[in-house]
């Protein structure tokens, strides 16, 4: 799962410009897995305090701990 994780955050780190991601977007970066499995290595990511969770109210998002506009500072705004 670790050789995983890397090439998510390397997908992440290679989008320059954007912070929050959609699931779909996020399964394209490991085409040959179930997204099943693609959920269970983000939400291993957000466990490690790698990725954050970022709701709109109708649609989650994720994006990298410290990146861009956080949810919690958009809250006091």
């Amino acid at each position: 799962m670790e050789a995983e994780k890397k090439i998510i955050m390397d997908f992440l780190e290679g989008k320059k410009g954007k912070t929050k991601f959609y699931f779909n977007d996020l399964c394209k970066a490991l085409p040959d897995m179930k997204q099943r499995d693609v959920k269970k290595i983000l939400t291993a990511l957000v466990n490690d305090g790698k990725l954050e969770f970022w709701s709109s109210g109708s649609t989650t998002l994720y994006g990298m701990v410290g990146a861009g506009k956080q949810h919690s500072t958009e809250e006091g705004e």
